[in-house]
C-alpha cells in the first residue's frame, strides 16, 4: 500500500519556504503554483513539489521576471535561458536610460541649470544615433558652407565630418556626459560663429611670418608654461625668439598675434576632446594654453 503524499497548507508552506502567506496565496490565485487538493474544510493543500516550485518562482521574480514569463518557464513553453536573454536585453536598455538620466542630472547639479536648459539637455540625451548625427551634420554644414573641400584649412571640416560622434550601444557614463556637453556646445550660437570665423579665415590661407610654425609653439610655448615663464618677462622674450624671428617687426608681431588668436579657442579644442571621448581616441593634453602664451608674448614684445 503506497504512502499518501505529504500535503501542506499555505501556512505550513510559508514556514517551509520563508515566503509570506499573502505572497503564496497571490501566486496560487495567479496559477503560478497550483494546489494539489483541498482539505475537508476547503483549505488549499500543496505537495512537496510546490516547495521547489515556489523556490524557483521566488528566484525568477527577484531577477525581475514578470508572472507571465514565470508561467511560461514553469509550463516549459520557454527555457530559463530564453527568458534570461530577453530580460537581459530589456535590463541593458533600462541601464542605458538610467546612465543618460544620471548624466543629465549630474550636469544640472553642476551647472545650476535653468528649467529650459534642463528640458533641452534631457531631450538631447534621449536622441537616437541618427538624430545625434543630424545635429553634428547641421553644425559642420553651417560652419563650412561655401568653403571648397580643397581650400586651405578645409581639412578641419573633413575631420569633423569623417569622425562624427555616435554613442555606442553600451556607452560609458563619461561618453554620455560628453555627448550632453557636446550637444550644448554645438547649439551655442557664439561657438558656431567662432568656428565659422576660423573656417572662413583658414580658407583664405594663413601666412606664417618670421619662421612661425605651430610645432615651435607646441615645443617652446609648452616649455615656457611648464617653467612658469611670464610672456611679458625678459625670459619670455627669450622663449619668443625661439618661436619667431627676433627681427620680426612690431606690426608683424601684432598681426601674427591676431591671426593666431583667430584659431585659438578653448571651446573648439574642447569639441575635439569630446569627440575623442565619444570615439574612444587617446586623450591629449590641451594645446590652447601654449598658443595663448604666444599671443600674449607677441603683444608684450611688439
Amino acid at each position: 500500500m503506497s504512502e499518501e503524499p505529504e500535503l501542506f497548507t499555505i501556512g505550513e508552506l510559508a514556514q517551509r519556504t520563508g515566503l509570506a502567506v499573502r505572497t503564496i496565496r497571490f501566486w496560487s490565485d495567479s496559477e503560478v503554483v497550483t494546489p494539489s487538493g483541498r482539505s475537508a474544510g476547503g483549505y488549499r493543500l500543496y505537495d512537496a513539489e510546490a516547495v521547489a516550485r515556489l523556490d524557483l518562482v521566488r528566484t525568477l521574480r527577484e531577477l525581475g521576471l514578470d508572472l507571465a514569463s514565470v508561467r511560461q518557464v514553469l509550463s516549459r513553453q520557454v527555457t530559463v535561458q530564453d527568458v534570461a536573454e530577453e530580460h537581459l536585453r530589456a535590463l541593458d536598455g533600462e541601464l542605458r536610460t538610467l546612465q543618460t538620466r544620471r548624466a543629465v542630472l549630474r550636469w544640472i547639479a553642476r551647472r545650476g541649470t535653468t528649467t529650459e536648459e534642463m528640458r533641452t539637455m534631457h531631450e538631447v540625451a534621449k536622441m537616437s544615433a541618427d538624430e545625434r548625427q543630424r545635429i553634428i551634420d547641421d553644425f559642420v554644414g553651417t560652419t563650412f558652407e561655401g568653403i571648397d573641400d580643397d581650400a586651405p584649412g578645409a581639412h578641419i571640416a573633413q575631420g569633423m565630418r569623417s569622425m562624427p560622434p555616435a554613442l555606442p550601444d553600451d556607452p560609458t557614463t563619461e561618453q554620455v556626459d560628453a555627448w550632453v556637453e557636446l550637444a550644448e556646445l554645438v547649439a551655442d550660437e557664439d561657438f558656431r560663429r567662432r568656428c565659422r570665423e576660423m573656417a572662413v579665415t583658414g580658407a583664405r590661407g594663413i601666412e606664417q611670418p618670421g619662421g612661425y610654425t605651430p610645432e615651435k609653439v607646441m615645443e617652446h610655448g609648452a616649455e615656457a608654461l611648464r617653467e612658469g615663464v611670464a610672456p611679458e618677462s625678459a625670459r619670455g622674450a627669450e622663449f619668443l625668439d625661439r618661436i619667431v624671428d627676433p627681427g620680426l617687426g612690431a606690426e608683424e608681431r601684432l598681426a601674427l598675434a591676431d591671426t593666431v588668436e583667430t584659431f585659438t579657442d578653448r571651446r573648439v579644442e574642447r569639441y575635439w576632446q569630446l569627440l575623442g571621448v565619444l570615439n574612444g581616441w587617446p586623450a591629449f593634453e590641451p594645446h590652447v594654453p601654449n598658443f595663448e602664451w604666444l599671443i600674449a608674448a607677441l603683444r608684450a614684445h611688439a
